[in-house]
């Protein structure tokens, strides 16, 4: 142990060398803004929605403050798992080797933390755009289904390129597209080596740079290699590609480059991404959908169409035809046809001009081009595939399949749960269900169900009681439980019974909650009179944890029986609370006593909750004596 931390002190000096002289990157930079500072002071109280909300806003994730504490290490400091958790899965840097993965090991509050940042998968952590840039890198070999819309010829073979990313990466190839966009072939000029090519090929599509540069066969030597990449490096203009090429064998430093090579090309083609898809996405009367036409070879050099279908949000939108892109790009001849004139209300369609390099990222897709489907087989115009979300969600949808981001609203996060799961696409599945079990929960210790509040307030005949409380939220437990259960879920179904713990006394006398129960029990296709009901299980689990750990080493016992015998004591009835609070009694005034859920006032927040605690299980078991489930 003291060997191993000799090691990672002499290694941190090294490293702290390095990044003194320039050549690294320093990983944990001294931050003081006032967001860094807010961002440090929720993952001390561990609260999920404020550190979810700074981390889409862009905070850095593994900077530090003036004490040398990064959010990895307070977290972990504090015991907040699930925070942890998130930090993990945001990019938090976690490398085995490191002195702030030993550290937030070492200040770890308990051994559940500490598992798991021993336990957590290194390489998620450290590049978490790999998944992205292993696709781009299979576009340069990979024949099925075909996405190649461009060939370059050589001496010794072609090369099946893609117009979209050689723009992105190369302003020479933007320019050049932009003034043909019907090139389909290209030729290489035999005064450039063919090797030289290949190495930029495998640079712009972000492949791993070959250790020698001339085979044992080649019939040209290394510094006409090198001279031919000079050259195209400055016709293409990526001088970058010296950088790479001239790279040392350090492990750490060759890691950062092309980590840096990666984010600039995520960059490059994110901003391609915006002035070709979002900017040419189409808003028609769904009635018309099939009239649109596109051309094969466009000055944007989309492959297909993705449309997604979303109601009229005003009678003016439902009243105008339209077909449009705001763009000059051409969409082709719009025939008429006979159209349904009794609906006063048509849906509109938004077509979406698609890439089929980006598109096969997801197992759906990658299927659907691959097979006998029609989607696979070329016609005259674009194929319009229509995918089952909303516009919104399928505007999420393609900025991860392009860029690897996916920054979801909470209102958005359920139907891109279903989306995601439906095109296979698991990280954007695990992304959305993130975001419900974070934003969705507000402060871990204080879970709110705000759009379940405002529509009870809704329902009493003083609008205004409650009103301090009514914030809505576009969420709601019960469609979170059923999404949980229809695409299991795990990590929302934790999240639902806690949810569901934190506020029982709102749910408990519910039918809906009665009925979410049955269902429960009846998940098990042959129930027995000793099984127990799931979720009713992790419901009892979160409420003792939010009554019991507020009593731990106090006795819980013997304050609920001290209670019950208070009250006996002291003849508590119905008719003398109720005379207290018509009257503002002492014991309901300020600084008199708590009330309880059951009217019952008691000396003060301890004693509440143990009267409350006992209230809840007691009606859980009269709900299940109701429903005949008691077993």
């Amino acid at each position: 142990m003291v060997l191993r931390k000799f090691e990672l002190e002499a290694k941190l000096k090294d490293d702290n060398q390095l990044i003194r002289n320039g050549v690294l990157r320093n990983d944990h930079p001294l931050d003081l803004s006032p967001e860094f500072h807010d961002f440090l002071q929720a993952c001390r109280r561990g609260d999920l929605k404020r550190c979810q909300e700074l981390i889409s806003a862009g905070v850095n994730i593994n900077a530090k403050d003036q004490f040398d504490y990064t959010p990895l290490v307070v977290a972990s400091l504090c015991g907040h798992y699930e925070l942890v958790q998130l930090l993990l899965e945001s990019g938090a840097l976690a490398d085995p080797e490191s002195f702030e993965r030993e550290r937030a090991v070492y200040n770890a509050l308990n051994n559940k933390i500490r598992n798991l940042l021993l336990s957590y998968d290194y390489s998620k952590t450290a590049d978490p755009l790999q998944p992205w840039s292993s696709h781009i890198k299979s576009l340069l070999v990979r024949d099925t289904p075909p996405t190649s819309d461009i060939t370059l010829s050589a001496a010794t073979g072609e090369f099946r390129l893609h117009k979209f990313l050689l723009s992105a990466r190369s302003p020479y190839f933007m320019r050049k597209f932009a003034d043909a966009p019907e090139t389909v072939t290209w030729k290489l000029s035999p005064a450039i080596p063919v090797e030289a090519f290949r190495v930029v090929l495998r640079y712009l599509y972000l492949g791993d740079l070959p250790r020698d540069f001339v085979g044992p066969r080649s019939a040209v030597t290394e510094e006409e290699v090198f001279r031919g990449i000079d050259k195209l490096c400055k016709q293409l203009e990526v001088e970058q590609l010296w950088d790479a090429v001239l790279s040392t064998n350090d492990r750490r430093l060759a890691r950062q480059r092309q980590q840096d090579e990666t984010q600039r090309a995520q960059a490059q083609v994110e901003a391609l991404f915006h002035s070709t898809v979002l900017k040419h996405k189409m808003v028609v009367d769904t009635r018309k959908v099939d009239d649109v036409k596109w051309p094969h070879h466009n000055a944007i050099f989309a492959d297909c169409l993705l449309r997604a279908d979303e109601q009229p949000e005003s009678e003016e939108e439902a009243e105008t035809d339209i077909v449009s892109n705001g763009s000059g790009i051409p969409i082709g001849p719009t025939g008429s046809s006979d159209l349904d004139t009794t609906r006063k209300s048509p849906r509109r369609s938004v077509l979406f001009p698609a890439h089929k390099l980006f598109l096969i990222r997801s197992p759906y897709f990658e299927t659907m081009f691959s097979s006998e489907f029609l989607e696979a087989h070329e016609t005259e115009y674009l194929h319009i595939i229509k995918v089952d979300c909303s516009p919104r969600v399928l505007e999420i949808i393609l900025r991860f399949l392009y860029t690897e981001k996916a920054a979801c609203p909470l209102e958005h996060a359920l139907d891109l749960l279903y989306a995601a799961d439906m095109l296979l696409l698991e990280k954007l599945k695990n992304k959305a269900a993130v975001t419900i079990s974070t934003l969705g929960s507000g402060n871990s210790n204080a879970l709110v169900d705000r759009t379940h509040n405002a529509a009870k307030a809704e329902a009493t005949d003083n609008p205004e009681e409650g009103a301090d409380v009514i914030e809505v939220e576009p969420i709601n437990v019960y469609d979170v439980i059923h999404a949980a259960w229809d695409l299991n879920v795990q990590r929302l179904e934790e999240f639902a019974a806690r949810y569901l713990a934190s506020r029982l006394e709102d749910y408990i006398d519910e039918e809906e909650f009665a009925e979410l129960i049955q269902e429960s029990a009846a998940r098990l296709k042959a129930r027995q009179e000793t099984d127990t009901i799931e979720l009713l299980d992790d419901i009892r689990y979160y409420l003792s944890e939010r009554f019991r750990l507020r009593f731990e080493g106090d006795g819980l016992e013997e304050m609920l029986d001290e209670e019950a015998n208070t009250a006996e004591r002291d003849g508590v009835e119905e008719g003398v609370v109720d005379h207290k609070e018509e009257t503002g009694g002492e014991e309901g005034g300020e600084g008199g006593g708590v009330r309880a859920l059951n009217g019952e006032v008691v000396e003060d927040e301890f004693a509440s909750d143990a009267v409350n605690y006992q209230i809840l299980l007691e009606k859980i078991d009269r709900m299940l004596e109701r429903l005949k489930l008691d077993a």
